[in-house]
């Protein structure tokens, strides 16, 4: 008997989706711990913006950080399964999944193609953890700027 259409695909990419998530969000976690500390030592700082573009902009350079580490996390996948020919080519097709840009002219083998698909999935859901994160870290510097302006 065979096996039933994308059977692997879902073996391989629901644990890999579940280890994603988790390294991304213990990664936030981080990020947040790196947030609170910075702020809590220019607390009293009057250069609002100076304190808010390093903030927000180092926020944003480590969860870039953390989406390469996700998409190297599929590329790797992607290899040990002898999917795609490189590390560059596997990088690629999954930086371009990851984003939901396309793959331009790498693909995967047809019976594995719903992992490139379910690595989309993984994708939007990292960017939209992401984007809750940045939202959140800017409410909490904000406040910082709005205080000192007024006092």
């Amino acid at each position: 008997m065979s096996e039933p259409a994308w059977l692997s695909d879902w073996l391989v990419s629901v644990p890999l989706i579940l280890v994603t998530v988790m390294v991304h969000v213990g990664g936030l976690a981080f990020i947040n711990e790196l947030v609170v500390e910075a702020l809590e030592r220019r607390r009293r700082d009057r250069h609002f913006l100076l304190v808010f573009g390093i903030v927000v902009g180092g926020t944003t350079l480590l969860a870039v950080v953390l989406h390469a580490l996700g998409t190297a996390l599929w590329a790797w996948a992607y290899l040990a399964l002898d999917l795609l020919p490189d590390q560059r080519s596997a990088m690629l097709y999954s930086i371009s999944a990851m984003t939901t840009n396309g793959h331009h002219d790498i693909h995967l083998p047809a019976d594995w193609q719903l992992m490139g698909a379910l690595e989309s999935l993984t994708g939007m859901l990292l960017f939209g953890l992401t984007t809750a994160f940045l939202f959140a870290v800017i409410q909490k510097v904000w406040p910082i700027g709005s205080r000192l302006r007024r006092g």
